[in-house]
């Protein structure tokens, strides 16, 4: 166990801006909440949201990925559902009167789930779809961030997930990013980071969130 790193603030959502601007909700992938993430959720706020990042790991994270394979084994959906209604909780009690969902990986996978209830405006993706036997309607907006370099289990595969968005009528933005691998926005493992891929994908994010929450 020697790859977890104690986070600061454990157990509780980071949070930045102003309350009562539009509100993102910020789902870590499966290292959990790495430094990186903070420079993320400060950089939304600087463009007018408020924004939280909770932790799922309860107090740590991991550079390792064979650790963060185990981590990942320590979530149940109904726990992730938790945190991100707490989070929605606390938006809503602050004032925000709408709210977006952002995930990488996993947190992506999450997301998009979670966004199926129809509790979020919007939902942003990195490197995450849903397969064919947890897919529903979504009906919020839906932007995708694709590396070029992926792997998918059988009916996950992008191109399946877009056409039955399509087909159940959510708005679907995505973008894929030539010479990228999964994981390309994640800036502290940084084997397959890639600054100028994570930069245009939080501009775009960015601006997807701003036409979806504050329009």
């Amino acid at each position: 166990m020697e790859e977890l790193v104690p986070i600061p603030h454990p157990g509780v959502p980071l949070e930045y801006g102003r309350p009562g601007d539009p509100g993102v909700i910020v789902v870590h992938d499966w290292y959990g909440r790495l430094p990186w993430l903070e420079n993320y959720a400060e950089a939304l706020s600087r463009v007018g949201f408020r924004v939280l990042v909770p932790d799922l790991y309860d107090g740590v994270a991991t550079v390792d990925g064979e650790q963060a394979e185990r981590l990942l084994t320590t979530l149940t959906d109904d726990g992730v559902d938790a945190e991100i209604d707490l989070a929605l909780e606390q938006l809503r009690s602050e004032g925000s009167t709408r709210i977006g969902v952002i995930g990488f990986s996993i947190g992506g996978w999450h997301g998009l789930r979670f966004a199926q209830t129809g509790a979020v405006d919007a939902v942003v993706a990195y490197y995450a779809t849903l397969a064919e036997n947890v897919h529903g309607v979504l009906p919020a907006p839906v932007l995708l961030h694709l590396a070029e370099v992926d792997e998918w289990p059988e009916g996950a595969e992008p191109g399946a997930f877009i056409a039955r968005l399509k087909d159940d009528g959510t708005p679907i933005e995505q973008h894929a990013y030539p010479t990228t691998r999964h994981g390309f926005a994640n800036g502290t493992v940084g084997g397959e980071f890639d600054r100028e891929a994570a930069a245009l994908a939080f501009a775009r994010s960015a601006s997807f969130l701003e036409s979806q929450l504050t329009n």
